[in-house]
């Protein structure tokens, strides 16, 4: 499995960052392979001052070796073994029309000290952070994440949306990072669903990516803004380097597990502002995003 879902992945990086390369016109992917001593390596490709992607990476890595000991103690294990690999994604975009979007899809084996598999599982989803706030967008992506769900399972989409907004929120803000989308983890072999059914599912929401973000991107690229309004898009994106930086889990394992840092923390915009205390003006477009952000919505 775990080949099988590497050989998936890099074939899916090929894929998005072509499309993307070419959605942004002008700027390419730069590459740099990179290898952990402990073992495994990975492939990063970053795309920089475009016409269209101010900052954006995809990733993809293959990392095994012994399981250091914060992560034993968090799994409730002892000299484990592991091996993880995963595509990570996060692009943000110069224009505040145009939402960043984040997605990941990763498989985890857990071994005991002969090389048995212990544990094993997936783990995913994407999600959606819009600066300006238009629903029709929100409809599209979610509608994408939900007919890669409805394939597989009926509750699928209904959890794992629940699930999304549950864990991009800033608890220390008390709103969310975006408008979510999906987020599923430890998507074991049950009676129900074998390890391949979780394989399938997975794939079927990565292959989906592009038909739910492109078509957003392409509306929103042209669409003229303000300084105002960019000046908002990088106090927001404040907050998605507080998320990512006190609550993601993926950021704390790569950290954890002593993974490549400038992989790590390629999802980090490049301009970000903290101001103090600052609070949108009443009835703006502004202050109806926040609101959304505050009580989830269901977009479909």
């Amino acid at each position: 499995m775990k080949d099988k879902f590497f050989s998936y992945i890099q074939e899916l990086q090929d894929t998005i960052t072509a499309k993307l390369a070419e959605v942004d016109g002008k700027a390419a992917f730069q590459e740099d392979t990179w290898e952990r001593p402990e073992g495994g390596g990975g492939r990063t490709r970053v795309i920089e001052n475009g016409n269209v992607f101010e900052k954006g990476g995809v990733n993809i890595s293959g990392v095994h070796g012994a399981l250091p000991k914060s992560m034993q103690a968090y799994f409730g294990v002892e000299d484990a073994d592991f091996f993880a690999c995963g595509l990570s994604l996060v692009l943000h975009p110069t224009n505040p029309m145009v939402p960043t979007v984040h997605a990941n899809w990763r498989y985890f084996e857990m071994y005991d000290k002969k090389g048995n598999i212990v544990d094993q599982w997936f783990g995913g989803g994407q999600d959606l952070t819009p600066y300006y706030l238009f629903e029709e967008d929100a409809k599209h992506f979610h509608t994408v994440c939900k007919n890669a769900c409805d394939t597989h399972h009926p509750d699928f989409y209904t959890n794992y949306k629940k699930r999304c907004d549950d864990y991009f929120w800033n608890t220390h803000r008390n709103e969310g990072r975006g408008i979510g989308g999906l987020f599923f983890d430890y998507c074991r072999a049950t009676a129900e669903l074998k390890l391949t059914d979780w394989y399938n599912f997975v794939t079927a929401v990565g292959d989906s990516f592009l038909d739910g973000y492109v078509p957003i991107v392409e509306k929103r690229k042209d669409l003229t803004y303000t300084k105002n309004q960019r000046d908002w898009q990088e106090i927001r994106r404040g907050r998605y380097v507080e998320f990512n930086l006190v609550h993601d889990k993926g950021t704390l394992f790569g950290l954890k597990t002593n993974g490549r840092i400038e992989s790590i923390l390629m999802s980090l915009p490049p301009h970000v502002q903290w101001r103090y205390d600052h609070q949108p003006e009443s009835g703006s477009e502004e202050e109806r995003l926040l609101a959304v952000l505050k009580h989830p919505k269901d977009w479909i």
